[in-house]
């Protein structure tokens, strides 16, 4: 189910609903009346272009500095606009910039596989599936037992190395997040083999181009080992970046009963789903995720809004009486870790 219409069934009336009618539909009424979901294209523009403007300029600086051990300043801002491109080509798959399919595809295969190597179909596949059932053991990708597990039956199955991985995940999981720019390149290219020929030819391409490219830049503007040293501490800050933006959404929060009733959409996203405070500073970094309750409600809202939308969202919680969790960003980190640290808590006590 695509994202709009997930919406649009939580409108309608789901499993769940505490009423005869949708505890949505209030909410989306209002959403709509204040123009909210409205494109943003102006706001978009801009900042799609001062980010290509960022990544230039910064490229520019690895080749103006070239064969020098002060390159390795540059990887950290690299870094912090690769994320940045990461946030746009997340909202290009969310039809946040355009509604037009054609044009977020092209978008998302530029910001994802072309500018940093990654998958956009997979990994628009795969957070769609987050999106319709987040925090869901069976149905979201995201919580689903691999490097990480997230709930007590995940974890009691484990041995070996995995098994020693959950017992001390919470204290792994910061460092892991180091290995997540890498991770995210192989399985673009693991991807390809379930991808149509015609998809698969593009996102080949833009892949290969990628890697060529950012090799190509590296080892000509300075030495093969300060090259690798650059790549390694580019990439493993990437990753960080990353891991520390999406970490604290979800890890610690609700997760629905697969056996039990399924819950309505205003339930399903807001009790599983968690905002971070913070100001203009909060939401660049994080690239509005920390809204992340209003987006997960309106996926296709543009990333301006979602902070408009943030009191209607609350205050409608408070009528209805549905939590409404908010956290600093360091609480939302302890929140999560704590949540890790339990579930392999058994794991320990043997």
């Amino acid at each position: 189910m695509s994202q709009a219409a997930t919406v649009e069934a939580g409108a309608r009336g789901a499993p769940g609903s505490s009423s005869g009618g949708s505890e949505f539909t209030p909410l989306l009424r209002i959403v709509k009346s204040q123009n909210l979901l409205r494109g943003r294209y102006a706001w978009y523009a801009r900042a799609i272009a001062i980010n290509a403007l960022a990544l230039g300029g910064v490229l520019t600086g690895v080749v103006l500095t070239g064969d020098s051990w002060w390159v390795l300043l540059l990887a950290p801002l690299l870094a912090v606009f690769s994320a940045r491109t990461a946030f746009i080509g997340h909202d290009a798959g969310h039809a946040q910039i355009t509604g037009n399919k054609a044009a977020a595809r092209i978008l998302g295969l530029v910001h994802g596989n072309l500018l940093l190597g990654m998958s956009y179909s997979w990994w628009n596949r795969k957070h769609n599936r987050h999106h319709a059932n987040p925090n869901h053991v069976d149905k979201d990708p995201d919580v689903a037992a691999d490097v990480l597990v997230f709930t007590g039956r995940q974890a009691v199955d484990r041995t070996g190395f995995r098994r020693w991985l959950t017992r001390n995940q919470a204290w792994l999981f910061f460092p892991l997040t180091l290995l997540e720019g890498v991770a995210l390149k192989v399985q673009a290219f693991r991807d390809l083999r379930r991808q149509s020929p015609a998809e698969r030819s593009v996102e080949a391409v833009l892949l290969v181009s990628h890697v060529v490219g950012y090799a190509t830049l590296l080892l000509t503007a300075m030495s093969p080992g300060k090259a690798l040293a650059f790549a390694a501490l580019h990439q493993a800050l990437f990753g960080l970046h990353l891991g520390m933006s999406f970490a604290p959404n979800h890890k610690g929060m609700e997760m629905p009963d697969p056996s039990g009733r399924p819950w309505g959409h205003l339930r399903r996203q807001v009790l599983t789903s968690r905002n971070i405070r913070g100001g203009a500073v909060t939401d660049w970094l994080l690239g509005g995720l920390n809204y992340q309750i209003e987006h997960h409600l309106f996926p296709s809202m543009p990333r301006p809004h979602l902070r408009l939308a943030q009191p209607l969202v609350r205050a409608h919680c408070e009528e209805l009486g549905i939590p409404y969790a908010e956290a600093t960003l360091v609480d939302s980190y302890r929140q999560a870790l704590r949540h890790m640290h339990e579930v392999g808590e058994p794991l320990r006590a043997k």
